[in-house]
């Protein structure tokens, strides 16, 4: 089976709702960001776009491939990368997730593994189940996490953190799935510092979550 390409564009009236979204985000308090002294600056970005305030993360709960939930007690404890797509996708999914493999060897390089975690929560779950899930997130890296779950669940989830997706007419057998391009970053006491945004460079996000880690210790 086949799909039409994802883009990763979204139609006017997404953007419509996106922006209401967004709107609503920014008007969300938070703690100090990263809890930094004040006057501190937050250490330079090559790749990412820090928020001035952390942003809570919605209260969900997916299943990952192997069949366990992922609630948002799970991103507490690293730096979470997290991205969404489906399996159908024919570039930007497999495109972003071979970075992040490339990014994942770099930290396990210079043993900084233990302190991040990369998750690909699929926006399709009619046709990604957890078997094909599994294997398409594991062919890039086993230590990947691979989720999916309902559409309530989902987009609560993507609304709560600005991220958008909506899927196409059905044409041929099959559809095509619009969705946000940029990945989520979460930090380790679970809140949502801002974004990775493309184009994903390896060398550069490696430095930004280097930079991020020594910034909170």
């Amino acid at each position: 089976m086949t799909s039409h390409p994802c883009s990763g564009r979204i139609s006017v009236s997404l953007l419509i709702v996106l922006a209401a979204v967004a709107a609503a985000l920014g008007l969300w308090a938070g703690n100090r960001w990263l809890a930094r002294p004040a006057g501190a600056e937050l250490p330079p970005m090559r790749n990412a776009l820090l928020y001035p305030q952390p942003r809570q993360v919605p209260e969900f709960r997916l299943f990952r491939a192997d069949g366990q939930p992922l609630t948002p007690a799970d991103w507490r404890g690293r730096w979470t990368i997290v991205f969404f797509g489906f399996t159908h996708c024919p570039d930007i999914c497999p495109t972003t997730l071979a970075t992040f493999k490339d990014v994942w060897q770099r930290l396990e390089a210079q043993g900084l593994a233990d302190r991040a975690r990369f998750d690909f929560i699929s926006v399709d779950p009619a046709r990604d189940t957890p078997e094909i899930l599994g294997r398409y997130v594991a062919f890039f890296d086993p230590d990947f996490v691979a989720a999916t779950g309902s559409d309530e669940e989902l987009t609560r989830l993507t609304r709560g953190l600005g991220m958008i997706y909506a899927r196409g007419p059905l044409e041929n057998g099959t559809y095509s799935v619009d969705h946000s391009a940029s990945a989520v970053i979460v930090t380790p006491e679970g809140h949502v510092a801002g974004l990775f945004r493309p184009p994903f460079v390896a060398e550069a996000i490696v430095a930004d979550l280097q930079a991020l880690m020594d910034h909170v210790r």
